[in-house]
């Protein structure tokens, strides 16, 4: 008996091309191999092309919001209150445009209390807020064009769309979480801090 295990000489079924050496020319030696190898470096290209499409996508997604407005964190300020119980600082996003305006803090769900939005004008004027599409109560504070607070309307309540006049002239109205004015002991009187009132 004739024993082929490990040898050349062995029956012709067991020898393979694909178990033939490797060398430097194996795509002429071996098509088939080569085929393979082609099809996945396309399949490698493509799927790397998808995910950098995708990451493109997120990106832009991430600067686009409903309407395609920018959703870039928004810039804030510091307003600065000043009663009878010392000075308290907020952190205000500013709503100088008729649009930024008009918005405010609709569909707000929550604030936290040391944040604001202080709407501001270019010439003293009165001013009646209502609190339609609003979600969470609020202070809505009217500013005279000294700096000084007007009025106060506390804890005016979500989705009322019943206006809430300042009473008078005022450059600025900021708006807090409800019910902070109280805490803090702000009153009509009281001094307001910012670039848009005349320093003390």
């Amino acid at each position: 008996m004739t024993s082929w295990c490990g040898s050349r000489e062995g029956p012709r079924a067991w020898w393979s091309p694909r178990l033939r050496p490797a060398t430097s020319d194996f795509r002429r030696l071996d098509p088939e191999a080569s085929l393979g190898r082609d099809w996945l470096s396309t399949r490698w290209r493509v799927a790397e092309r998808m995910i950098e499409r995708r990451a493109l996508l997120a990106a832009l997604g991430l600067g686009l919001c409903v309407g395609g407005e920018a959703l870039a964190a928004p810039k804030l300020e510091t307003v600065e209150v000043i009663s009878s119980r010392g000075r308290t600082r907020f952190q205000v996003e500013i709503a100088a445009t008729p649009a930024e305006q008009a918005r405010g803090l609709m569909f707000r769900k929550s604030l936290a209390p040391d944040r604001g939005m202080l709407f501001t004008y270019k010439r003293p004027q009165p001013a009646a807020y209502w609190m339609k599409n609003t979600l969470i109560p609020l202070d809505i504070i009217y500013i005279r064009p000294d700096g000084t607070i007007l009025s106060i309307v506390r804890n005016a309540r979500p989705h009322d769309e019943t206006p809430l006049p300042s009473g008078g002239l005022v450059l600025g109205v900021l708006e807090l979480a409800g019910g902070r004015a109280a805490q803090l002991g702000i009153l009509p009187g009281d001094r307001v801090l910012h670039r848009i009132f005349p320093k003390v």
